[in-house]
């Protein structure tokens, strides 16, 4: 049994709407907010106001809605499906609500709970799925939060394959007995193949893939060739830096492929089910070679099921996805690249550090420490030299050929230099100096975690007040080596 404090006092429902009359008192913001949130069915809306804010009746001008400029009277509600009243005023708002019940038409009085004979949830539209999160009209705020949440777990995609399953309705009813069978077939199609295929965005693909399931002709797993992997941007290290969609992508896998610097509470928001492939590469330890990779996903694609492989930072910036995305196009398997947060963004983040700054710094360039170990200097250096913000990842082992070799290019040997490891962590440490006490970052034994540096005249604008000075350590050095 329900107990009473669990028992609802509005029962939700969808009420059908399709071209009949939804009435909005009102002109000013709460008017606005439920005009637009009206806007997504396909209900003939009209607002009765004398007047309208300027942003309403802009919004207004573009849209399909139809505005009564005259007085508000009660025969306006005339034929309603439903009823708004949000004119601000409570005496007002009372009224109308008493006009609408008098016609047996259902009202809501916004920001007035007690009057409302139902109430708006928070909705997450992926029509014909819709979601809606409601509080009984005690906490809208709540409810947009949850909203949120949910939000990021809903695919676009859902929709377009809510309505594939629609236009297979009638033939599963007509050729699958009610019961098990029928539902075997629906959770195949919404977890296997057919979405699978929406989700990548092939709609022949995922048709064929409906018509083979509901035919008996292939496994409720996905067949062979309809896998999709997804290179995503773990980020910096920080679960809550991860995109939207990379969240949903975790959370629907059948694989997750991951690097050593991918942190296990990343991995961690992968679905439960997921088979798990660490593939890590740290410096002077590589559990598999890249070719081995390229294999991998290639073998985990073609069995049929969602592959995430999950790369730390940002897929596409020193992360050998051009390698990864040329064999999986080879193979033809079908895969996208959901961007993250590069660690240069992250470590700049930290010491809030304008990496561009207007009249000192337009330009940027992303390289690794190693670029400057060869016997010619690249040519970004002159990059640098003419005010570029360089961000150098992996160099901590480096930063003394790194400094020599910049200000060998002509780099003031005071340009202002700043330092994290481990960005966007909490665990994190900053640092900042200029360009000629980089090199004591080498003998800094005590930073196991990703080094992060950033060198240029923007670096003077950073928050230094969490920082610690490179200055220091290299006097430690100077102290240790006269002793």
């Amino acid at each position: 049994m329900t107990s009473e404090a669990q028992r609802l006092n509005a029962f939700p429902v969808f009420m059908r709407v399709k071209g009949r009359a939804v009435i909005v008192v009102g002109g000013g913001t709460a008017a606005f907010a439920k005009a637009r949130l009206l806007s997504q069915s396909s209900a003939r809306l009209t607002i009765v106001a004398p007047s309208l804010d300027p942003d309403f009746a802009a919004w207004l001008a573009g849209g399909d809605a139809a505005w009564i400029s005259g007085t508000y009277s009660a025969a306006r509600l005339d034929g309603a499906a439903l009823v708004f009243a949000a004119t601000g005023e409570e005496a007002m708002d009372r009224q109308i609500v008493r006009d609408a019940r008098a016609r047996r038409i259902p009202v809501n009085a916004v920001d007035r709970p007690e009057l409302c004979d139902f109430f708006t949830p928070a909705l997450v539209n992926r029509a014909p799925l819709v979601v809606a999160v409601g509080t009984e009209g005690a906490a809208p705020v709540l409810a947009q939060m949850v909203r949120a949440r949910i939000e990021q777990l809903l695919s676009p995609s859902l929709g377009r394959l809510a309505a594939l399953a629609a236009g297979f309705r009638g033939a599963a009813e007509r050729r699958l007995p009610p019961g098990a069978p029928r539902r075997r077939f629906w959770q195949s199609f919404f977890a296997g193949a057919p979405a699978v295929a929406v989700e990548a965005g092939d709609a022949a693909a995922a048709h064929r893939a409906a018509a083979r399931l509901l035919s008996g002709q292939s496994s409720p797993r996905t067949p062979p060739g309809i896998g999709h992997v997804a290179l995503v941007g773990a980020g910096p290290g920080a679960e809550d830096l991860l995109t939207m969609r990379a969240h949903r992508l975790l959370g629907e896998a059948d694989a997750i492929v991951y690097d050593a610097l991918v942190p296990e509470a990343v991995v961690a928001l992968g679905r439960r089910e997921a088979e798990r492939y660490p593939v890590g590469k740290r410096k002077g330890c590589h559990s598999k070679s890249q070719a081995e990779i390229n294999t991998l996903l290639v073998r985990l694609g073609r069995a049929g099921g969602r592959v995430v492989r999950l790369k730390s930072g940002d897929p596409l910036v020193f992360g050998r996805a051009g390698e990864e995305l040329q064999a999986l196009r080879d193979a033809g398997v079908s895969h996208e690249v959901v961007p993250g947060v590069t660690a240069a963004f992250a470590a700049a983040a930290d010491l809030s550090l304008p990496l561009t700054l207007r009249g000192v710094a337009s330009s940027m360039v992303f390289t690794t420490g190693h670029d400057l170990d060869g016997g010619t200097l690249p040519d970004w250096t002159k990059l640098a030299v003419s005010g570029a913000t360089v961000a150098i990842y992996m160099g901590r082992s480096v930063a003394a050929g790194v400094a020599s070799r910049l200000i060998e290019a002509g780099l003031s040997p005071e340009t202002a230099c700043a330092v994290v490891e481990n960005a966007s962590l909490p665990s994190r440490r900053r640092f900042h100096g200029t360009l000629e006490d980089l090199p004591s970052l080498a003998a800094r034994n005590d930073l196991t975690g990703p080094v992060m540096t950033i060198i240029g005249d923007a670096v003077a604008g950073a928050d230094f007040e969490l920082s610690e000075p490179l200055a220091a350590h290299r006097q430690v050095i100077a102290e240790g080596v006269g002793a």
